[in-house]
């Protein structure tokens, strides 16, 4: 079952006199389930292309679909319901409140949906229940960056973004962190689409859609999919 069907997306930003063609005539399927990696430089269009599936932004011209909801057409409104239900947003720093415990950090969206995963779930599924009841201050940025993944999930999102999860921490921190992100895409099946620039991530996806000035260069299928530790940068 598709969750996305991108059809010809564009999207230029004005700047004084400069037109930015960050999107370029993109088209693509994303099924449900699927682990898809975006991989390219900067300014290669993967984050306008991922906060426009996320609805946090809107296409100049061209289609997205999220099952039957048209979301290049929707109203601020129904994009606000789309991203408050259905997507888990994971960015490159963490956006924790730094007076409140992870198990706060992570309660704080449950209010917003309507059938959440217990808190202690999600703090569990990322591995941190000795540490629930810790502040951001006491925890490595692997450890944040984990409480940020359970805030994500214990909405039980369709989809799950992820911008540059592990661009601000180590290699071997940033492999725990992809682990998660790995487990919740196979035991939850939430569709995952992770954007990197490291092409060593690649080797954990399903499918790798390769971008650059806007476009999609290439998208390639992962015949062995390698787990996270197997990964190397």
């Amino acid at each position: 079952m598709k969750v996305f069907t991108i059809r010809n997306l564009c999207k230029t930003y004005h700047t004084g006199e400069v037109d930015v063609h960050a999107l370029r005539d993109v088209s693509l399927d994303v099924d449900s389930g699927e682990f898809i990696v975006l991989l390219g430089p900067s300014g290669s269009g993967k984050s306008t292309l991922l906060n426009i599936i996320g609805g946090l932004d809107v296409p100049s011209s061209g289609q997205v679909l999220f099952g039957d909801q048209d979301l290049s057409a929707a109203s601020e409104s129904a994009l606000t319901a789309y991203r408050r239900r259905h997507v888990g947003f994971v960015f490159q720093f963490y956006n924790l409140i730094p007076s409140l415990t992870v198990r706060e950090n992570v309660a704080l969206v449950t209010d917003i949906v309507s059938d959440p995963m217990p808190v202690d779930e999600a703090v569990d599924r990322v591995g941190l229940t000795p540490r629930r009841d810790h502040f951001p201050a006491q925890l490595s940025g692997g450890e944040q960056q984990r409480v940020a993944i359970a805030r994500a999930i214990v909405k039980r999102p369709a989809v799950l973004l992820c911008d540059e999860p592990t661009g601000a921490l180590d290699y071997e921190t940033g492999k725990l962190v992809l682990d998660v992100i790995e487990r919740i895409n196979v035991e939850l099946a939430t569709t995952a689409i992770v954007i990197t620039h490291n092409a060593a991530i690649a080797g954990m996806a399903d499918r790798v859609v390769r971008l650059g000035d806007g476009r999609i260069l290439g998208i390639e299928n992962n015949a062995h999919k390698l787990r996270p530790a197997e990964l190397s940068w």
